[in-house]
């Protein structure tokens, strides 16, 4: 199953057997769940349920804005006879009331949205027409949105092979780190302990530097990188997982860092490194924010 991305746009122009055009457009960005938002005509409440139906049944995530706009054919220079009548009607009974004089000014009133042309009710086949519409709107927007998680998935793998080369190469300095550590370690208890014997502070100084040894991180960001391909290869909506599998990445990143702080010689490289990991690791959850 492909992985998709959040943004895209769809539209589709169609028409019903009671003589109306319509347009329908789907717009969808990046957001935490699925919110759609829905822009139709008055006295649409039936339709809008439907509507809403059919979102969620097809997308899982995004704010998604669909829009439906209406074109009626009329005849000649037909006009809305209630609606203009309801402004004589309503023109005349305030001019009697507050002893006003004049009469209705019929170029405002047809000058209002819908005067012109007669708004037959809208029925069963107008309903059906927009839900197929909307079926093919989503079908059109899944297919721009899958465009665009392909492209998002390619460089998210380019930004993993970075993290895994990274990775790798931490793992080959580990013997170096772990000798400047017990270096750094020493030194700094000699220090402290002054005239303290020798083998003591050997001794000592190896423990700690036995538990600032990066060996469980280098393990565990391996281990996330391969979930974090899996989730790749496995498709559909993985946003949420690989956003997690970031965070969890970036946290071993930032204890490999904290770790290796102050060493120096060869084993410096680890800290270029570390730095490195993040800048990718943020990068890909740059990417990641906009997948379903």
């Amino acid at each position: 199953m492909s992985i998709r991305s959040m943004t895209g746009f769809a539209q589709v122009k169609s028409q019903s057997g009671d003589g109306v055009s319509f347009t329908l457009s789907l717009k969808s960005v990046n957001h935490r769940f699925l919110d759609p938002q829905l822009r139709l005509p008055p006295d649409m409440d039936e339709l809008e349920m439907k509507l809403r139906r059919a979102l969620k049944e097809r997308l899982a995530r995004g704010h998604v804005e669909l829009t439906l706009a209406l074109e009626r054919r009329t005849e000649g220079f037909g006009f809305n006879r209630e609606m203009v009548g309801g402004y004589v009607a309503a023109f005349r009974k305030a001019a009697s009331e507050f002893g006003a004089g004049g009469e209705p000014d019929l170029n405002a009133v047809l000058r209002m949205p819908g005067a012109l042309g007669e708004t037959a009710a809208l029925d069963g086949n107008f309903q059906s027409a927009v839900l197929n519409a909307t079926e093919n709107a989503i079908e059109k927007l899944n297919t721009m949105r899958e465009h665009e998680g392909r492209s998002t998935e390619a460089e998210m793998r380019r930004r993993l092979k970075a993290l895994e080369e990274a990775t790798e190469e931490a793992s080959k300095l580990r013997s170096a780190v772990s000798r400047a550590l017990l270096e750094k370690v020493k030194n700094r208890l000699q220090e402290l302990l002054g005239n303290a014997d020798p083998d003591r502070v050997m001794q000592e100084a190896a423990i700690m530097a036995e538990r600032s040894d990066i060996q469980e991180e280098l393990a565990r960001l391996h281990t996330h990188i391969d979930h974090f391909r899996k989730l790749l290869d496995q498709g559909g909506e993985v946003g949420k997982k690989l956003d997690f599998l970031l965070q969890e990445l970036n946290r071993e990143a930032n204890t490999l860092l904290s770790k290796t702080s102050g060493i120096t010689g060869e084993a410096l490289r680890i800290t270029e490194l570390g730095l490195l990991m993040k800048s990718e690791i943020e990068k890909c959850r740059e990417q990641v924010q906009n997948l379903e």
